[in-house]
């Protein structure tokens, strides 16, 4: 069970990093490297924080958060991921076989911390559609009004958001901890894998889905692998 004083300071974070993604000040924080790295120190796992946030950085890389499209959210989720995979005294073993779930968690997370995002900028739309008259004349007070009210609700979804995923994650990792201690080492590490493998298949099509022939592309990188593998 994570100590309250600990789910408030990732709450926090959550909340800091979220707001930095797009709404202000859009000082990097909001990457996985970072907001992972420093929940894993929150958690007391620095190094497993790290790990978490490197993996998720390369699939955070092709993210681009302008305009209006539509974009995961990596902070919330990534603080999330941070805080699964920073198991408290794990050794080397029990960390790598909770990052593949910890990432897994987090590309999950992020989507629904998108459509978040979507969210808020409907609920901005019907602030700013209520100050149309003040805002086209220039106000000021209106517009600081504007801003003001789209930075807060975006503080308190980022810090929802995040309490939320750590809340449902935390006690998973415990019991998937619990699972795999309970059953053998070779099946452990095979769920373990497959997890991994999950991940990696994940990132390997979000990069050549969009490549003209990816289908030939993918059953040479496979079957080159594959042999390599095998020869080695």
């Amino acid at each position: 069970m994570m100590e309250p004083g600990t789910l408030l300071m990732l709450t926090a974070l959550g909340a800091i990093v979220g707001l930095d993604f797009v709404s202000f000040p859009q000082a990097m924080l909001s990457r996985p490297l970072v907001a992972a790295t420093l929940a894993g120190a929150v958690c007391g796992n620095t190094a497993a924080g790290l790990l978490a946030g490197v993996l998720l950085e390369c699939f955070a890389l092709e993210t681009m958060p302008f305009g209006a499209s539509r974009y995961p959210e990596w902070g919330p989720a990534s603080v999330a991921a941070g805080a699964v995979a920073a198991v408290p005294g794990a050794d080397l073993d029990t960390t790598a076989r909770m990052l593949p779930f910890a990432v897994l968690a987090a590309l999950a997370g992020s989507m629904i911390g998108g459509q978040t995002l979507v969210w808020l900028r409907q609920f901005n739309l019907s602030v700013a559609a209520r100050y149309r008259d003040e805002l086209a004349a220039g106000d000021a007070s209106a517009v600081r009004s504007v801003q003001w009210t789209g930075l807060v609700i975006d503080f308190g979804r980022a810090g929802a958001v995040t309490a939320i995923f750590v809340l449902a994650l935390v006690p998973a990792r415990e019991a998937l901890l619990g699972g795999l201690n309970a059953v053998s080492g070779p099946l452990s590490l095979a769920v373990a894998g497959v997890l991994a493998v999950g991940v990696g298949g994940s990132a390997v099509w979000k990069v050549v889905r969009s490549v003209k022939g990816y289908r030939w592309y993918l059953a040479a990188g496979l079957a080159a692998g594959s042999a390599a593998a095998v020869l080695l």
